[in-house]
């Protein structure tokens, strides 16, 4: 097999002209910190997603860790999570002095298994936290259902899952705290920056408040033209607040978002129809009454090294990753909790055999089949 001369990226931001030029006019604006820019973007993303209000802010890390302040998680308290998810989701738990209690996940979506969370509630069990792996949504209604039988918040993380679909609703929309990433990797970007949708006013404006020092007037209300100087503070808040230069290139990177994703599908599928007939490797299986955000396309080894493969695909010039070192595992969990391997067998199968190939808009269909040769030649 030939090898490409151009090394394949795993999922580099796709950035236009436009994008560049609406940094630009930000910056010749005079405005760099939140202000009007910020707003439009909360503004088009509620549209987008079919939910009351958005609050932006600097990453999903903050999202999710203001999610969990506001829903009243507390020292003492516990939040049932996937472990098979990147260090953020657990880590802002520990941030607010609760136990992150990890729920093995299903063999078949890769997503938390509403089966296990059940066992896993006690006294102190005060949410839940699913994640949307690789876009594919969770199995919401039976999450839905566990946490209104027994009184329990529920925080999405959809760092994956931007236009992604459950029952012909996008998720983000269904009322819950749902957090959203817009992360260089992500369906879109805008550098550095983060989402929460909700369809409480209430809670928005809280949200707001505390992710900009707690303070009761926000920078542009104060300095901008005929903006008053005095302002109270409310509440100890955080410097969680988005940048109109962020929200910049969000603005043209959601008026993007369908192509965006369109072309991400169409990878999806190019790689499905191919993939599927070998019979070294197994495919992740969604659910059905869901639509994807296509963020990932990760595949299992049956019977070959890892280690190798990803070797012998970045010898051929295709880039990959692993997504996710179950968080069980990790050094900090296993002191803090006492977690150890062995403890949620499913994850760690995955893990042992996990690849995520390339998947973004400025791939070639071209680029695709070349990555599926590739596969073919190094599996013999």
């Amino acid at each position: 097999m030939k090898k490409r001369e151009k090394f394949l990226d795993f999922s580099p931001p796709a950035i236009t002209d436009k994008e560049i030029n609406a940094v630009v006019e930000t910056l010749k604006s005079g405005w760099l910190s939140m202000g009007p820019r910020v707003f439009e973007f909360e503004k088009k993303f509620s549209e987008y997603i079919g939910c009351r209000c958005s609050v932006a802010v600097n990453s999903c890390t903050s999202a999710l860790f203001l999610s969990l302040a506001i829903s009243g998680i507390n020292k003492g308290d516990e939040v049932i999570t996937t472990p098979f998810t990147f260090a953020s989701t657990a880590n802002v738990i520990c941030h607010l002095g609760a136990k992150p209690v990890f729920c093995d996940i299903d063999k078949d979506t890769f997503n938390i298994s509403p089966k296990q969370i059940e066992s896993k509630i006690t006294k102190k069990t005060k949410a839940i936290l699913p994640v949307h792996y690789g876009g594919q949504p969770c199995d919401m209604e039976e999450i839905q259902r566990i946490a209104d039988e027994h009184g329990l918040v529920v925080v999405e993380d959809a760092a994956h899952a931007l236009g992604a679909e459950l029952n012909n609703k996008r998720i983000g929309a269904s009322g819950n705290l749902t957090c959203f990433s817009f992360y260089p990797t992500k369906n879109i970007t805008t550098g550095e920056g983060g989402m929460i949708t909700t369809n409480n006013k209430e809670i928005a404006d809280r949200l707001k408040l505390l992710r900009l020092h707690g303070i009761s007037s926000e920078a542009w209300s104060r300095y901008s033209r005929g903006g008053k100087w005095k302002y109270d503070v409310l509440a100890p808040g955080y410097k969680l607040n988005m940048s109109d230069m962020n929200a910049a290139v969000g603005i043209v990177q959601l008026e993007r978002i369908k192509e965006l994703n369109q072309k991400r599908e169409e990878i999806y599928n190019l790689y499905t129809r191919k993939l599927s007939l070998l019979n070294a490797i197994e495919l992740q299986k969604p659910r059905e009454n869901i639509k994807s955000s296509y963020h990932l396309f990760p595949i299992l080894l049956k019977n070959h090294n890892r280690d190798s493969f990803i070797d012998g695909m970045t010898e051929m010039n295709i880039g990959t990753s692993v997504h996710f070192i179950p968080l069980h595992l990790q050094p900090f969990y296993q002191k803090e909790f006492g977690y150890k391997e062995g403890d949620f067998p499913v994850a760690e199968d995955i893990y042992g055999r996990i690849i995520s190939l390339p998947i973004h808009p400025m791939m070639t269909d071209g680029d695709a089949e070349y990555v599926c040769e590739a596969i073919m030649h190094i599996l013999g």
